[in-house]
């Protein structure tokens, strides 16, 4: 039997019709997708997480201190005129004629800072930053319960960024952290850090270890940072930087303006070490060779015959100290200290650090494409005082201080790390590379400097007619390249 068309034609007419409907049409008609409520599991595990950060908050936060600092002023020469008229008389009538009718002496004045810090100890130490407290005349921290309380300086390691503050005769209990060990932290970890950004006090913020044992940041001479992007701002230099059980793995001390999440910690295995110095010496003691190092480019490493990331480059002997008392030249390239592999000048000055300064050390080096090895009998390094008194103030022809934020902001500078010029000797080397008072040194032979003692090291080995690019930023933010020549007798 046949089935007429017209039978057909209908029930065909509707299914096509139905598939060619629009998707809106054919949506409404079907049954809208209740919301996915998480699984117990997950629930489970994001409550733990958040009762975790809640459990490090409560039990750290009390520890953690606001540092409050007042700071003497250096008188800073004024002319009455605004910053960019300052600039535009100085190109016209020159910098030496008008600092010397254009500026007058401002008077001294005080101002005031605030960093963070954390109590470590019961007796009221306190671990900080050394540049919340570098310049400080008086020192009042905050409790978290508001008690206020004079603190005394005990001491202060510039070459870590590191210093520990006393409260004394406190009246009643102090809360106290707990420390960690740095050495065990992996990357990935869980990272909670605590402190008073921008005076907001006991700010709690939350990331991870993004990276250990960072150098070459261009903040201390001694470098192992732990980097995290838990949010660090300025004011949560000094605070505690915390693991998943509420213990004190770092000290808070930079961050990278140009970026965002990147900050970085002094670990505290180290802040414990240096805390353990200044309360029972005043100071701290280093191994010390006595040499200017830098690292190797890859042109200078192929030009003495070894790998670039192998070794640390002597570019200068100091005289009677314990590298020229065991026969190190200028040129050798250190390959091995006390028996182990060097990789880079953070290395070495870590290796030398550690040496109990009296006992000697094998020293084996690279010299002249031959294998040289030494005994060296390590000395104590010298206080920065007593570096910078021997070394003298001017180099080559530049007087520089460390850029802070306030000397940056008064002289238009994004910059916050650096060296700041402060005065250009007429017919030296710095006023033929053309840099001036006022501009910030940035970076020397694509090192970045923060104190005098890395730009002379920086300087030291260049011969005479030697050249070093200087890397500059200029008021109003202008950066550019300079070739700075050591002069020819």
């Amino acid at each position: 039997m046949t089935i007429p068309f017209r039978a057909l034609a209908a029930p065909l007419l509707l299914v096509v019709l139905g598939a060619l409907a629009p998707p809106a049409l054919a949506q409404s008609r079907a049954p809208q997708p209740r919301p996915v409520a998480p699984a117990p599991d997950s629930q489970r595990l994001l409550r733990a997480l958040e009762d975790a950060f809640v459990s490090v908050a409560d039990r750290a936060t009390p520890s953690v201190v606001n540092v409050s600092v007042k700071v003497k002023r250096e008188a800073r020469p004024e002319s009455g005129a605004s910053p960019e008229m300052e600039e535009r008389f100085r190109e016209f009538f020159g910098p030496e004629l008008f600092e010397r009718f254009f500026r007058r002496q401002a008077p001294r004045d005080e101002g005031r800072a605030a960093g963070s810090g954390v109590m470590v100890d019961p007796r009221g130490y306190i671990l900080t930053n050394n540049h919340v407290v570098e310049n400080a005349t008086e020192i009042e921290v905050r409790l978290s319960d508001d008690r206020k309380f004079k603190a005394a300086l005990v001491g202060r390691d510039g070459r870590t960024d590191l210093a520990v503050l006393k409260i004394e005769n406190p009246a009643g209990p102090l809360p106290v952290a707990d420390l960690g060990d740095s050495d065990r932290l992996r990357v990935g970890q869980w990272a909670i850090a605590i402190g008073n950004p921008f005076g907001l006090d006991r700010t709690v913020t939350v990331g991870i270890i993004s990276a250990t044992g960072r150098t070459h940041v261009g903040v201390a001479t001694y470098e192992a940072f732990i980097q995290t992007d838990a949010s660090i701002n300025p004011g949560n230099s000094g605070g505690p930087l915390l693991n998943l059980d509420g213990r004190v793995v770092g000290i808070n001390t930079a961050i990278v303006s140009s970026g965002q999440g990147i900050g970085f910690a002094i670990p505290i295995n180290m802040a414990r070490d240096i805390m353990t110095q200044l309360i029972n010496r005043g100071k701290v003691v280093r191994g010390w060779l006595g040499v200017a190092i830098q690292d190797l480019s890859p042109e200078l490493a192929a030009s003495l015959g070894v790998k670039e990331d192998a070794g640390a480059l002597v570019a200068a002997v100091m005289k009677d100290g314990p590298a020229a008392a065991a026969g190190l030249r200028p040129g050798d390239v250190i390959v091995e200290f006390g028996g182990a592999a060097i990789k880079d000048v953070p290395d070495l000055q870590k290796r030398v650090a550690a040496v109990e300064p009296g006992r000697a050390a094998p020293v084996t080096v690279m010299r002249e494409q031959k294998t040289v090895t030494l005994s060296v009998k390590i000395g104590e390094q010298p206080t920065d005082d007593a570096m910078e008194a021997e070394a003298g103030d001017e180099i080559l022809g530049l007087t520089v201080e460390p850029l802070t934020p306030e000397t940056a902001q008064q002289n238009r500078l994004a910059a916050r790390s650096g060296l700041l010029v402060t005065e250009v000797a007429a017919g030296s080397a710095g006023a033929a590379a053309g840099i001036k008072t006022r501009d910030a040194i940035l970076e020397v032979n694509r090192r970045p400097v923060s104190d005098a003692a890395a730009f002379r090291q920086a300087v030291a080995g260049l011969k005479p007619g030697e050249s070093v690019p200087v890397y500059l930023q200029r008021g109003g933010g202008a950066n550019e390249y300079v070739m700075l020549t050591a002069p020819r007798p």
